[in-house]
C-alpha cells in the first residue's frame, strides 16, 4: 500500500510538467504519394548497349510546400535526371513525390525549415528508390542519387530571395 501514494504523486508530477510546458511539437507524415512519374528512353534499344565511358547525368532537385488547411501541409519533392552520351539522350526520368505532413505546436520561425528541410529529408529515401527502380526497369543500371543536403539548398534559396529583394529595392 505504500507504493500507491507514490505512484499517484509521480503521475501528478508528470501531468504538471506537461501542462506547464504546453503541447509538445509534433511532425507527422500522414501520407506519401507519387504525383507524377515519367521515364523516357528515346534511343532504346540502341541506347542500352554497353559504353566505354559512363554517361553524363544531370540531376535537378526542387522542393515546394503548400498549406492544406489547419496544421496540414503538402510537400512536393521533384527529382529529374537526364543521362546523355555523345550528345544522345539515353534516358529522362522525372518524379514528383509528395507527402502530407501534420505540423503542430512549432514556433512560426521554425515552419519554413521544417517544410523545406525536414519534410523533404523524410521523403527523399522513398523517392530515391522509385528513381532507381524506374531506371533499372528501363534497362539501365539503377540510378542511386547521392544524399541531398536540403539544409544547404534551403540556405541558398533564402540567400537568392534576399539578393532579389535587394536588387528590386535599389
Amino acid at each position: 500500500m505504500a507504493n500507491k501514494p507514490q505512484e499517484k504523486e509521480n503521475a501528478k508530477g508528470t501531468e504538471a510538467k506537461t501542462e506547464g510546458n504546453g503541447a509538445q511539437p509534433s511532425l507527422n507524415v500522414l501520407t506519401q504519394y507519387i504525383k507524377d512519374l515519367s521515364f523516357e528512353s528515346p534511343g532504346a534499344p540502341r541506347s542500352l548497349t554497353q559504353r566505354e565511358k559512363a554517361p553524363a547525368i544531370n540531376i535537378n532537385v526542387n522542393v515546394n510546400a503548400n498549406p492544406l488547411g489547419g496544421a496540414d501541409y503538402d510537400v512536393l519533392l521533384t527529382l529529374t535526371a537526364r543521362a546523355e552520351a555523345d550528345k544522345t539522350v539515353l534516358f529522362n526520368v522525372e518524379l514528383i513525390y509528395g507527402g502530407v505532413f501534420r505540423i503542430q505546436n512549432f514556433p512560426q520561425e521554425h515552419m519554413l525549415p521544417l517544410l523545406f528541410v525536414e519534410c523533404p529529408r523524410l521523403l527523399f529515401p522513398f523517392a530515391r528508390q522509385i528513381i532507381a527502380d524506374a531506371t533499372r526497369g528501363g534497362g539501365f543500371p539503377p540510378l542511386m542519387i547521392d544524399p541531398i543536403d536540403f539544409a544547404r539548398m534551403f540556405q541558398q534559396r533564402i540567400a537568392e530571395e534576399q539578393a532579389k529583394s535587394k536588387v528590386q529595392v535599389s
